[in-house]
């Protein structure tokens, strides 16, 4: 049994990324002070890979909207990270932060790091503005992900961040009447 990495804080990293053009680093600091989204993928040049990150290149400005930064991981270099962007059309238009994990310490401190194949598992991590995990989900290689399915967790977890006694039940979308626990619902729902 392992411990759950819910609301603990995010460990320390240093890393480089492929981000718009440049070589840029990334640390755990940068994603201090706003929602990130920590995207965890096994390689590039993949063939489940390359949909998931699309598919979140295209939710990217509205994510960008909800004052969320997106960054992507994988065990490979920045150097394959720049060059899938350079003959990808589906990766080219990625414009988040894409972080290499050669050394595969990022995927350890996020437990997603498959040892013996030195990739990652499909990891999605929600870190709020504390720097704190507040959503993890893990996948199995073959099971792609959900950007929209993301989104509004996302925008549970912010509403849930803001609404001291409030919680967002199954399928809530904003708008959607959320829950306040007491006594009083106990059997009722």
């Amino acid at each position: 049994m392992t411990q759950s990495i819910i609301n603990t804080e995010i460990k320390p990293f240093s890393a480089t990324a492929y981000h718009k053009g440049d070589f840029v680093s990334v640390t755990e600091q940068d994603l201090l002070g706003k929602w990130s989204v920590v995207f965890f993928y096994p390689a590039d040049f993949t063939f489940v890979c390359p949909t998931e990150l699309g598919d979140m290149a295209d939710h990217y400005e509205k994510l960008q909207s909800m004052g969320v930064e997106v960054y992507s991981v994988s065990t490979d270099t920045h150097f394959t990270h720049k060059a899938w962007h350079d003959s990808s059309d589906t990766i080219g238009k990625i414009n988040y932060p894409m972080i290499g994990d050669p050394t595969g310490v990022i995927s350890r401190n996020f437990g997603v790091m498959i040892e013996e194949e030195g990739l990652a598992l499909r990891g999605t991590f929600v870190i709020n503005p504390e720097g704190q995990i507040k959503v993890a989900e893990i996948h199995d290689l073959g099971i792609g992900r959900s950007a929209s399915e993301l989104v509004r967790k996302i925008q549970a977890a912010q509403y849930v961040a803001t609404h001291d006694g409030e919680v967002c039940p199954a399928a809530w979308q904003p708008g959607e009447e959320t829950l306040a626990p007491s006594l009083d619902l106990v059997g009722k729902i």
